[in-house]
Parts: structure tokens; C-alpha cells; sequence
């Protein structure tokens, strides 16, 4: 009996097979290519991954940076900036450290509009660099190319990069801690985790609120890398400290510790997509690419749970505390924006650039607004040509907020503001409402003037409805009202009420 013929078959491909692969992402696309070539093209896609971004934040946040006038968190910005260092600390201590920067900056710079919202404007183009090179690392050098141009499209970029608040330099602190925790993943030794927990720690001193960022990082850790659990909390720890230190040190002057926000309902979530990407639509969009992006691998698992775990843990802080803010989470816009550039990267080129191209389209109104007057939903500028081209010697004003009285301080000169009768005559009461004291004290400096001002102007945010007519309230425009002054003339301009009071008991001059 003769033996068989064997046959030896040659390997066509990697012996072990992976994990099904629909995507095609674990081939080679062009194996016959050669490699010089091929690592020259990856270096300059490498580059461009985090020039094309910061080009483009930096060109988009630059166009009309000083035309919308600062809104009222960013006049506390320029409060702080041009008081004395120790007030600069002593108001709402979460906010602190980002007012001392301020203070620092103002001292070199100036405070002008501009100058206010250039270390915005900074942090957001370092932010898209860093988030271009972040997916160029985790998934490829065209990925971070389209991560990053998505990213600085977006209206809320532009936005933030061109407002005077710690949102932008929040966000880039999260991205640094994002792209460091990467090699802590994969070794965590001790340079990696100082340096992590140094990322952390700059997350929490630019917004107490953003270290929620860590929960997202814990689900990682606790997913792909248990064992190194004890050391990552280890380096977290610093950052967390570090918020409860500034929370427990004061907080606000309002006397809250946590910031500022409102309790969730439908009307809330449903307006929260706007707040976050600009525009409602993009969120949309933006969710629907990243749907295509959350098969579980490792790379997009990091970005779906930076994306997601910290909007989930705030939603449930807020059904508690009122503390829901869209801006609060704008930390996580670059997740969004990586996990949908993952889905348009397994599209050809052109389709790539077609996507991006649409985001860039159905954001261009967005774009075109937030640099208006009004851009940041609120027109200082324009109450303050109000007051400033209407008032008249003598005039007294009454505010319904302090962000009013550091508008008037900051945009109208100073002998052409009208009197703050209750920081004039009122500084022996205790309450600031105290209107009734024009009966009883008269106006030593109203410009001149012998009795209670003829004409009151009152500036208040919002677009209350009154009261216009007497009643039983007891603020400062209710009082005025029962003493005899009525509305003359109001004015709404977006994002503030101006009404000009005259005294009815006496004839006009």
C-alpha cells in the first residue's frame, strides 16, 4: 500500500484570526507601498492633524473677536482683571484661579475686550491641535486631520474662543488629560501618572465642574485596564482635591458651593444641543456619525466614554441640584467631534470631505451670528449707547443686578453715568432695597442736585415684564414705582431690559 502523496501549502495570511472586522480597519490598504514613502506621507498627514486645526480655530476664533460686547460672566471676568489682587480672589472661589490669571494678564496686556479673550482664544486653537494629534495617535493621521477640522468648524468652538470665561481653557485641560492618560493605559509608570495627575489638577482649577471628566477616564480604566486601577486613582486624586479645597473655601458670594445652573426637564435636554454644538442640527448629525464609531474597541470605547459618562453624571447631580449647564459639559464636544471623524474616515476621501464640508455649512449661520453686536446673546454695548445718549445730569439709575453695574462701569465714561442712588444714598441701610429713602435723604451727589432725581433709569438683565405699574413688591423698581415714577420709555436689547423712570409728582424742567 503506497503512502499518500502530502502536499504543502504555502501561508496566503496571518495565521490567528482577529475579531470580526466589517469595517475593514485592521487591513492593510496598500501593502505593495513602499516604506520610505510611506512613512514620509504619515509624517506630513501626523502634522497636519494638528496645524490644519489650530490654523483653523485660531483664523475662525481671531474674525471679530472684540465686535460682540462682553457679556455679564465676562464682565465679572473684567471686574476681577481690574480690581485689587485680593478681590480678585476673594468673590466666588471656584472661579479663583482663573481670575488671578486674568488679574496677571490685565496687568500686562490691558483689559480691553480683545485682550480679555485672547487666553481663550489660545487655549481653544492649542485645544483643536491637541485634539487632531490625539486621534491621529489613537486611530490614524487622516482621522485627526478630519477630527480636528470638525472640531474647529464647529460654532461652539468659535464661541468659546471668543469669550472671556475658563470654558476654553477647561477644554483644553481635558484633552491634555485625555492624551496623557493614553500612555498611562499602556505603562502606567510614574513620570506618566505625575504627569496625568498634573493634567488633572489644571482641570480642576479651570472648572470645578469639568473633572467629571474623571468618570469617563474611571470607566476606561475599570473596562481595559483594572489592574491599574489603584495607580490612576492615585494620580486623580491631586485634581479632586483640589476642586473640594475651592469648594469648601467659600464658593460663590451667592453662598452656593456648586456652579451655577438650572434643574433638568424635557424643554432643558432639548435645548442643550443648540448650547453644545451651536446648532441644533449639528448635534444630531454629530450623534449619528458617532453611532457608527461605538463598537466597543478600545480607542473609540475612550471617546464614547469621555463623550458620555460625564453628561450622565451631571444629569443625575442635577435632579438634585439645580446645576445643568450646556456649557458646563462643552469639555466633551472633542469626543464628539473624534468619534464622528472615525465614522467619516472608513468613507472615502471625497466623502470625508463632503461631511465635513456639510458640517461646515449647516454651522455657517451660527458662524455669521456669534460674531454680531448680540453675538453672545446679549448686547451691552447697546444699553450702554442708551444710557450714555439719552441720560441727562442729574439722572439717577437703579440696577436689577451687579453684572448691570459693572456694564455701566465698563462701557459708559465715567461723567456721563448716571448717579447709583442706592450705593449714594443708601450706604447706612443694610438691604439694597431702599428706594424709599429718597424721601428722607437727599442726594448730596446727583450731580448737583438737592432732592430725589426727576428721571431714574433701570437696567436690568433679562426681559421682565414689570412691575410697570405700583404694587406690592418690595424690589427697587417696585418702591420707585409706589413713589410716584413711572416708565417712560423701555427698551429691550437682547439680553437686557432699560427702562427710563420719570417722577410724575413733579413738572418736567
Amino acid at each position: 500500500m503506497m503512502d499518500a502523496d502530502t502536499m504543502v501549502l504555502p501561508r496566503l495570511g496571518p495565521a490567528d484570526v482577529g475579531v470580526e472586522d466589517p469595517w475593514g480597519e485592521d487591513r492593510s490598504p496598500r501593502p505593495r507601498r513602499s516604506v520610505a514613502r510611506g512613512a514620509t506621507g504619515a509624517a506630513r498627514w501626523r502634522i497636519a492633524a494638528w496645524l490644519l486645526p489650530a490654523l483653523l480655530t485660531g483664523g475662525l476664533g481671531g474674525a471679530g473677536l472684540g465686535t460682540p460686547g462682553l457679556r455679564t460672566e465676562e464682565l465679572a471676568t473684567w471686574r476681577a482683571a481690574t480690581a485689587p489682587w485680593r478681590d480678585a480672589w476673594a468673590r466666588d472661589r471656584t472661579l479663583a484661579p482663573y481670575h488671578l490669571l486674568m488679574r496677571g494678564w490685565a496687568e500686562l496686556f490691558g483689559a480691553g475686550d480683545v485682550a480679555l479673550r485672547v487666553p481663550s482664544l489660545l487655549a481653544m486653537t492649542a485645544a483643536a491641535a491637541l485634539v487632531g494629534a490625539l486621534a491621529a495617535r489613537m486611530f490614524a493621521p487622516g482621522t485627526g486631520v478630519l477630527a480636528g477640522a470638525l472640531f474647529a468648524v464647529l460654532p461652539s468652538a468659535t464661541r468659546y474662543a471668543q469669550e472671556a470665561q475658563p470654558h476654553a481653557s477647561a477644554l483644553f485641560a481635558a484633552v491634555l488629560a485625555t492624551w496623557l492618560l493614553l500612555p498611562v493605559l499602556d505603562r502606567p509608570t510614574g513620570r506618566r501618572l505625575a504627569a496625568y495627575a498634573g493634567a488633572v489638577v489644571l482641570l480642576g482649577l479651570c472648572q470645578a465642574g469639568a473633572v467629571l471628566l474623571l468618570a469617563g477616564h474611571g470607566w476606561v480604566v475599570l473596562a481595559f485596564r483594572r489592574a491599574t486601577a489603584g495607580r490612576w486613582l492615585a494620580a486623580a486624586l491631586p485634581g479632586l482635591l483640589v476642586v473640594a479645597a475651592l469648594l469648601r473655601s467659600g464658593g460663590r458670594v451667592d453662598g452656593g458651593l456648586l456652579p451655577p445652573g438650572v434643574r433638568v426637564d424635557p424643554g432643558v435636554l432639548a435645548a442643550t444641543p443648540r448650547e453644545l454644538f451651536g446648532v441644533a442640527a449639528l448635534g444630531a448629525v454629530l450623534a449619528g456619525l458617532a453611532l457608527f464609531s461605538l463598537p466597543l474597541r478600545y480607542a473609540a470605547a475612550i471617546c464614547t466614554a469621555w463623550a458620555l459618562v460625564p453628561a450622565l453624571g451631571l444629569l443625575l447631580v442635577a435632579r438634585v441640584v439645580p446645576v445643568w449647564s450646556p456649557a458646563g459639559l462643552l469639555f466633551t464636544v472633542p469626543a464628539w467631534a473624534v468619534l464622528a471623524a472615525v465614522a467619516l474616515s472608513r468613507l472615502r476621501a471625497h466623502g470625508a470631505v463632503a461631511g465635513l464640508a456639510a458640517v461646515a455649512l449647516l454651522g455657517a449661520p451660527a458662524q455669521v451670528a456669534v460674531r454680531g453686536p448680540d453675538g453672545h446673546g446679549q448686547d451691552p454695548r447697546r444699553v450702554a449707547a442708551i444710557v450714555d445718549g439719552l441720560g441727562r445730569g442729574g439722572d439717577g439709575v437703579l440696577y436689577g443686578d451687579p453684572a448691570a453695574r459693572t456694564l455701566v462701569a465698563r462701557y459708559v465714561p465715567a461723567d456721563r453715568r448716571p448717579v447709583d442712588v442706592l450705593a449714594t444714598w443708601s450706604v447706612d441701610v443694610p438691604t439694597t432695597r431702599s428706594v424709599d429713602v429718597f424721601t428722607t435723604r437727599p442726594g448730596a451727589d446727583c450731580g448737583g442736585c438737592d432732592v430725589a432725581p426727576r428721571r431714574l433709569w433701570l437696567i436690568q438683565p433679562g426681559h421682565p415684564t414689570g412691575p410697570w405699574a405700583p404694587g406690592d413688591g418690595d424690589g427697587a423698581a417696585a418702591q420707585a414705582l409706589r413713589l410716584g415714577y413711572r416708565p417712560a420709555q423701555v427698551w429691550r436689547p437682547a439680553g437686557f431690559t432699560v427702562v427710563l423712570l420719570t417722577d410724575q409728582r413733579r413738572t418736567s424742567p
